[in-house]
C-alpha cells in the first residue's frame, strides 16, 4: 500500500460503525442500533487527527417500506448525539433511500460522494479513504481513486478478496475493525 496524506474519510455505516442486522433486515429504529466495539473510539481517533468524517450509506429499507426517511434521520440524530457525548463529531451523513438500479447515489455508484464534494469543494478523492465492509464500498472507492479499506475477517475476507480480483475492484488494505483502520490512517500523520 502506498502511503498518502489522507484528509477525508468516507465511512459506510452498517457493519463499520454499527452492528449490521441479519441479511434482508435493516436497522429501522434506534433500539436496533448498536455501535460496534471501539467504533466511537475509532471515530474520535480519526477526528483528533484532523480528518473530515463523512458517512455514506445505502438504506434500501426505506425503498422497501420497512422504515421512513424520518425514521432514518432519527437514528442518525441519536447516533450523532451519542458520539457528541464522547466529543466526537461527524461532518456529514449522506444516504441512498432507493432500490438498486434506480439512481446514481446507491453504492457502488458514486453520487453520494459527488454530493459530498459539492458540499465540501476541497475534497480531493486522491487524498480520501473509503472504509467499508462490502465490495460495493470498495468499488465506489476504486472508481474515485480513493484509498480503499475493507473491514472483513476469516473466510469472508478471503471470499471478498477473491471476488474483488475477479471483478477488477481494488482493495488497498484489509482490516478487522474500524479501530484498526483508524490506527492505520492516523499512523500516516495528521491531516492538519
Amino acid at each position: 500500500m502506498r502511503t498518502r496524506k489522507i484528509k477525508t474519510v468516507f465511512l459506510d455505516r452498517d457493519g463499520v460503525i454499527n452492528r449490521k442486522r441479519p441479511e434482508g433486515d435493516y436497522v429501522k429504529c434506534w433500539e436496533e442500533f448498536e455501535f460496534l466495539p471501539q467504533a466511537p473510539e475509532a471515530l474520535k481517533l480519526l477526528k483528533e487527527a484532523g480528518l473530515r468524517l463523512i458517512i455514506v450509506t445505502n438504506q434500501r429499507g426505506i425503498a422497501r417500506g420497512l422504515m421512513t426517511e424520518r425514521d432514518l434521520e432519527g437514528i442518525h440524530r441519536r447516533m450523532l448525539a451519542e458520539l457528541a457525548t464522547l466529543q466526537v463529531s461527524v461532518d456529514a451523513i449522506y444516504y441512498c433511500p432507493h432500490e438498486e438500479g434506480l439512481c446514481e447515489c446507491r453504492k457502488p455508484r458514486v453520487g453520494l460522494f459527488r454530493r459530498a464534494q459539492q458540499d465540501f469543494p476541497d475534497i480531493d478523492f486522491a487524498k480520501s479513504a473509503v472504509i467499508g465492509d462490502s465490495l460495493k464500498d470498495m468499488e465506489a472507492g476504486t472508481q474515485l481513486g480513493c484509498l480503499t479499506i475493507l473491514i472483513a475477517n476469516g473466510t469472508r475476507k478471503e471470499r471478498l478478496c477473491n471476488e474483488s480480483t475477479a471483478k477488477g475492484i481494488r482493495i488497498d488494505v484489509v482490516v478487522s475493525s474500524l479501530f484498526e483502520a483508524a490506527k492505520l490512517l492516523t499512523s500516516f500523520g495528521s491531516a492538519r
